[in-house]
């Protein structure tokens, strides 16, 4: 189950790569880092049932992910980040949304848009609290190399 789920999450960010432009040079390492989030966010909603704060985890990850891969290769972290976090995207949340606003259930509209919102911005939170720690601790080796 997990091995499917990182193969066809790892497929599904290969695509997004493709079609996005990513430099053929990091199509697997930008793949890589989308089933690496996916697998992580399955591992943690199936084990807390949170999904909010398995998105808030897996996006983490794959920010950490695309800081390391950054430093290394020293290019864009935004070429490892954006397609990363393609699989967590919270798709299935946003149609079933518009789905009860059409159905006219709006109490049900409210509850899966208000969780879908709180997943987009879990994700973000995950990747700019990743991003500033990077900057903090990158900043804190250059001062100290300049002193």
């Amino acid at each position: 189950m997990i091995l499917e789920n990182f193969f066809f999450a790892l497929l599904a960010t290969l695509g997004y790569c493709i079609v996005f432009n990513v430099p053929k040079k990091y199509l697997l390492l930008s793949s890589f880092g989308g089933a690496i989030g996916w697998i992580t966010y399955v591992s943690f909603n199936s084990y807390l049932d949170s999904p909010v704060t398995a998105v808030f985890i897996a996006s983490s990850i794959v920010g950490l992910w695309g800081e390391i891969l950054s430093v290394k290769i020293k290019d864009l972290v935004t070429i490892f980040i954006i397609p990363g976090i393609i699989p967590l995207v919270p798709g299935s949340g946003m149609y079933y949304t518009a789905l009860a606003i059409a159905d006219q259930d709006f109490e049900q509209a409210a509850a899966t848009g208000s969780e879908t919102l709180f997943i987009a911005i879990t994700i973000a939170s995950g990747i700019i609290l990743v991003s500033s720690l990077s900057r903090l601790i990158r900043g804190r080796k250059i001062m100290s190399i300049k002193h």
